[in-house]
């Protein structure tokens, strides 16, 4: 989708898709309005409703990749992302739906800063407008991947900021540095890719801000169906073992393992009292069985590790709060 500026893009929006064709419609009506030009890349992961006839309808505007059985999100958007001609990417969750000068704002952030990878938008929860979904995100001692500020009013979270990481369900990316760190792992498939992009970004030197103007409203769990499905948890379970294996070294896994642990033990008994304690023990299991797959990232330097320490420890501390 373009806008009717004659000026050349220098974004192009990759929304993944599979399904939800009445989310995807709204969010694609809220494309047509903003002011910014842009490119726009949907990647369907063969949807079996009427997704595709949605898409068909804006198909002038919209470069569409289709295929043939569901790819998973890491995938869909790497082959999105590869095929993007622009400076940026902007992804965009299929259930979500922007304010128009959503691109305007990430931009303008994103080029203020020197050494930024990515910028997160202010996810606002659509049923509950005063509410935040994600405002950034926050990774831990505890291996716990959270959304900042979750459920808090909009109102708090007005500022700017450097946060750790960003959520890929509403965030603009430089594209070149994709070439330096690499691009979403496939092998995680779905949900903690994008932490392990934040954390191999960090890795590199890299940094991740927060825009308070760039406006995006999340339904929510649409795609998979609930916040809590055993799909969602066997796979998130697994993916975070893989994050650890993958991207600490040694000693950090060493002096961490005694929070890990305690994280992992905490999350088991969580999900054992909402019925999905088999499905995240799973997960683990798998996880642990298949590691020597996921490789180990060797790309850092031992500064930049010790500032993701640091920042996963103040995570840790203000995580109550």
């Amino acid at each position: 989708m373009h806008s009717d500026n004659t000026e050349t893009s220098e974004v192009t929006v990759i929304i993944p898709n599979y399904n939800n064709a009445n989310l995807l419609s709204k969010l694609l009506d809220s494309l047509k309005n903003i002011p910014t030009r842009h490119e726009t890349i949907i990647v369907d992961n063969n949807s079996t409703d009427d997704s595709l006839e949605v898409i068909n309808a804006y198909s002038s505007n919209i470069t569409l990749i289709k295929n043939d059985r569901n790819m998973g999100f890491a995938y869909a958007v790497n082959q999105a992302i590869r095929k993007a001609t622009t400076d940026y990417v902007f992804l965009l969750n299929n259930d979500t739906e922007v304010d128009e000068d959503f691109l305007e704002h990430s931009l303008e952030l994103i080029k203020e800063h020197d050494n930024v990878f990515a910028v997160a938008s202010k996810m606002i929860q659509y049923h509950d407008k005063t509410l935040i979904d994600d405002a950034g995100d926050e990774y831990n001692l505890l291996a716990w991947s959270k959304k900042r500020g979750l459920d808090q009013p909009v109102t708090k979270y007005d500022t700017d900021c450097e946060v750790f990481g960003v959520c890929a369900g509403a965030a603009l990316y430089k594209k070149d540095v994709f070439d330096e760190i690499g691009l979403f792992d496939e092998k995680f498939e779905s949900y903690v890719e994008d932490t392990d992009l934040n954390f191999r970004a960090r890795m590199m030197g890299y940094k991740a801000y927060y825009s308070s103007k760039s406006v995006v409203y999340h339904h929510g769990s649409a795609t998979t169906g609930s916040r809590y499905n055993a799909f969602k948890i066997r796979l998130s379970a697994r993916n975070n073992v893989y994050l650890i294996w993958k991207n600490m070294p040694v000693w950090m896994k060493i002096i961490n393992s005694p929070f890990m642990a305690l994280g992992f033990l905490i999350k088991f008994l969580y999900f054992k009292r909402k019925g999905y304690s088999s499905d995240y023990e799973e997960g683990v299991l798998e996880a642990i069985a298949t590691r020597n797959k996921i490789g180990t990232n060797k790309k850092y330097t031992l500064p930049n590790m010790m500032k993701i320490e640091w920042q996963m420890i103040k995570n840790t501390i203000k995580y109550p709060f």
